[in-house]
């Protein structure tokens, strides 16, 4: 290795690789809406990972240090996640090590699935509808936004009609709101 390569390799930062990353993009399945899919699926399914297992250190450092359960010293709104959390991550508490860990690996891959599933149905209908359409505007959005939606409120174990309509309304108005102001800020 020269000189002059080796120095290029230790002068790049973390900013530099990501932006590379971008550019050049993380696989190549022979077709750009391929590749659009799979990346954002696998860029949004790290980001959830991360997510749910900081979730769950979070939920776990509280509960260690007592402060739950110690005559109401923590906000409501953070008991009342603490609350949701026990429904979530039910196979948790009280467990085995070797349990909790099992039900924390499957819980963090089943909300990587779904930030995964989300990214990729997202990325693939705004481009597919971009290259159909011939335009990238609002109406793109809010039809993405909106199967998007409702296939994430398929993806929950007690979906009903009424939800599955919520959800899909909701990623409409988020993803058109999200077009829309693209622009100004």
């Amino acid at each position: 290795m020269n000189i002059s390569t080796s120095s290029n390799l230790e002068t790049r930062s973390l900013l530099d690789e990501l932006c590379n990353f971008d550019k050049e993009g993380m696989l190549d399945l022979g077709h750009p809406l391929l590749n659009r899919i799979a990346e954002s699926f696998l860029k949004a399914a790290g980001v959830g990972a991360v997510q749910a297992v900081s979730r769950e250190a979070y939920f776990t450092a509280i509960e260690g240090c007592g402060t739950v359960n110690n005559g109401g010293a923590l906000p409501p709104e953070i008991t009342g996640a603490k609350k949701k959390k026990t429904q979530c991550f039910s196979g948790l508490k009280g467990e085995t090590s070797c349990k909790s860990l099992e039900a924390l690996v499957k819980n963090t891959g089943k909300e990587s699935l779904q930030w995964g599933l989300a990214a990729g149905i997202y990325s693939g209908l705004t481009y597919g509808l971009k290259e159909a359409r011939g335009a990238h505007d609002w109406k793109n959005s809010a039809v993405a936004g909106a199967i998007t939606g409702a296939t994430l409120a398929l993806t929950l174990e007690d979906s009903s009609h009424e939800h599955i309509v919520q959800c899909a309304i909701t990623g409409a108005a988020i993803s058109t709101a999200a077009n829309l102001l693209t622009g100004i800020f």
